[in-house]
C-alpha cells in the first residue's frame, strides 16, 4: 500500500487539499495527514506546533492557542510555489471528504489524548468505513486510548536513536513491549538505509509480526529502499512521492 506523506508533498504544499487531491490523481492507496486540536476545539491539519514554517511572512501562531478563524487567515501554499498561493489550513472533516471509496487515510495525531473525543465524533460522522481509517501516533497513551474508544486500527510510531554503546533505542524488545502495552494494531517505523542494514533485519520484522502487528514504513522516497521493504513484508510505504514509488514497484 502506497501512502502519500502529508499528501503528495514533494510536488504540492504539505497537508493541504491540493496535496491530498494530487495524491489521489497519482494513484496513492492512502494519504497521511497530521492533526492538532485548535484553541476552539477544531481539528486542523498541520505538521508543526506553530505555523512559522509553512506560513512564512505571517505572524507565527501556536496551533493549540489559535482559533480556526485565525488559522484560516494564513497562506500555507505560497512557500511551496506561487501557484499554490492562498492555500488554507484544512480541517479534518475537509481532508476526510477527499478520500475516495476504496482508499484510506492515516490520521497522525500530533498532540495528546485531549483530541480523541472530537476525533471520535468527526470520524463517526464521516462517510468513511472503519477499515478506511488508521490512527497513528508516537504518543503511547494516545494509541492506547484510541484503541479503547474507537473501532479503527491504531499504529504506534517510533524513530530511533543510536546509542554510544552500540545498538538503537528503542531496542527490538522495547518496541514489542510498547506495541503490546498500547494494544496497537500496527507498527509505524522510521526507515533509513543504515537501519535496514544493521537493525531492521528480517528477524526484527518477523518478531514484530509475531507480536500481532503489521509493519508500516516511513518516509521512503528511494525506490531501492521501497523494494527492500516489500521484500521484508511491509504492509505500507509512506512517501512524499507516491507516483515515483508506485511506478518503481510496478517495474
Amino acid at each position: 500500500m502506497i501512502v502519500a506523506h502529508r499528501g503528495s508533498s514533494y510536488s504540492a504544499p504539505e497537508n493541504t487539499i491540493s496535496a491530498f487531491n494530487l495524491a489521489w490523481e497519482q494513484g496513492a492507496d492512502a494519504v497521511e495527514g497530521d492533526f492538532y486540536l485548535s484553541a476552539d476545539g477544531e481539528i486542523v491539519c498541520l505538521h508543526d506546533k506553530t505555523t512559522s514554517r509553512t506560513a512564512p511572512g505571517s505572524p507565527s501562531l501556536k496551533v493549540s492557542d489559535a482559533t480556526l478563524e485565525q488559522l484560516r487567515k494564513l497562506d500555507v501554499g505560497s512557500w511551496k510555489h506561487e501557484r499554490y498561493a492562498g492555500e488554507k489550513i484544512p480541517t479534518l472533516t475537509e481532508v476526510l471528504a477527499t478520500v475516495p471509496e476504496g482508499k484510506g487515510i492515516f490520521v497522525e495525531i500530533k498532540c495528546g489524548p485531549e483530541i480523541l473525543p472530537a476525533l471520535r465524533e468527526q470520524l463517526a460522522k464521516s462517510s468513511l468505513k472503519p477499515e478506511q481509517i488508521t490512527i497513528i501516533c508516537f504518543n503511547e497513551e494516545v494509541v492506547r486510548q484510541a484503541r479503547e474508544m474507537m473501532p479503527y486500527d491504531a499504529n504506534w510510531l517510533t524513530s530511533y536513536k543510536k546509542q554510544l554503546t552500540g545498538g538503537y533505542r528503542p531496542s527490538q524488545k522495547g518496541v514489542i513491549e510498547s506495541l503490546k502495552s498500547t494494544n496497537a494494531s500496527g507498527f509505524g517505523t522510521q526507515v533509513k538505509p543504515e537501519l535496514l542494514s544493521s537493525f531492521m533485519t528480517q528477524d526484527f520484522c518477523d518478531a514484530i509480526r509475531e507480536s500481532g502487528c503489521g509493519m508500516h514504513g516511513w518516509t521512503i522516497n528511494d525506490p531501492d529502499v521501497a523494494k527492500q521493504l516489500v521484500d521484508r513484508g511491509f504492509l505500507s510505504i509512506t512517501t512524499d512521492r507516491p507516483k515515483l514509488i508506485r511506478e518503481s514497484l510496478s517495474n
